[in-house]
């Protein structure tokens, strides 16, 4: 018993199937991708070497906007404003500073403003070190000042009976305003006065440190703002005398606040950005490889 063939029924040559139809023979020269047959082609060392320095250079490329794109960018601004209104009109104060040859007794901090405070010997948040056996002194304090021009100094005024020569030498080891800022983006005056090393001053001379405080406010990614104060420092030393004689020594710091309020923000390249950055610059070089076999290439011997 025979069985039944079945072939595949011949195309009309008029059929818009037909491969040699003139509609299709007609669409396929706007072909602008076009093929080579592979028989037609060989690879090459140069265009090995030409491909892997191509690769090398898109890798480059996509790895230097992905640095681009984790790296937090830091900007900063300028403007006339009071940053932090929620302070109450205060800026909070840390001062470190050793006297290594005047007794903790005779030591005391005194506070001064144009809003009429006058207080002396302040001792809140405050503490003593005695150095060199007792013959020395580091205080270390926290305190406020209000937001108007004044002073405050380290003097003997509060001790119960005065020196006759105290000796005001010294080393500041720390003097900030406001929140503690340790980015690494930022270098800034936060502890301009920081090391100030006077232990070779005259020991009867005052010390005046004229500071010029300018509002900081710091950003991070997430909106949180952090409130500091950057200074600039001058500063004098010198022997006072009136018409009663010398006057007692002190270590004086006048300051005064910048209308100028310096802003530093946290950003980093939106996501959009960087893969339309990425996109273009590596899609560009890629198109430039031969992913398929080079039109015109022929075999060589």
């Amino acid at each position: 018993m025979g069985h039944a063939s079945h072939t595949r029924p011949l195309l009309p040559p008029t059929s818009p199937l037909c491969p040699s139809h003139p509609v299709r023979f007609a669409l396929r020269r706007f072909d602008i991708y076009r093929k080579v047959p592979k028989d037609l082609t060989q690879p090459t060392y140069t265009g090995a070497i030409i491909s892997v320095c191509c690769c090398l250079f898109i890798l480059f490329l996509f790895l230097s906007e992905l640095t681009g794109f984790i790296t937090t960018e830091v900007v900063n601004e300028l403007y006339v404003d009071d940053p932090d209104k929620d302070s109450g009109g205060k800026i909070d104060v840390s001062l470190n500073i050793s006297l290594p040859n005047l007794h903790c007794d005779l030591v005391g901090l005194d506070i001064q403003d144009e809003m009429g405070r006058h207080e002396v010997g302040h001792i809140d948040n405050s503490m003593k070190i005695p150095l060199n056996n007792g013959a020395g002194c580091r205080f270390e304090g926290q305190f406020s000042i209000n937001k108007v021009p004044g002073n405050f100094h380290v003097s003997t005024h509060s001790a119960s009976a005065q020196p006759q020569n105290p000796d005001m030498t010294h080393v500041i080891h720390k003097l900030s305003f406001g929140d503690t800022l340790q980015v690494q983006n930022v270098h800034g005056a936060f502890n301009a006065l920081g090391g100030a090393d006077r232990l070779t001053s005259n020991p009867l001379a005052s010390h005046d440190y004229i500071l010029k405080i300018v509002p900081t406010v710091y950003e991070d990614k997430s909106g949180k703002q952090r409130y500091s104060y950057q200074y600039t420092v001058a500063n004098k030393e010198y022997v006072a005398y009136s018409h009663t004689g010398r006057i007692i020594p002190a270590i004086w710091f006048r300051y005064d606040l910048s209308p100028i309020t310096v802003k530093y923000t946290e950003r980093r390249q939106p996501l959009y950005r960087f893969i339309t950055t990425v996109s273009g610059q590596v899609g560009e070089w890629a198109g430039r490889l031969p992913w398929g076999p080079p039109p015109g290439a022929s075999t060589g011997s």
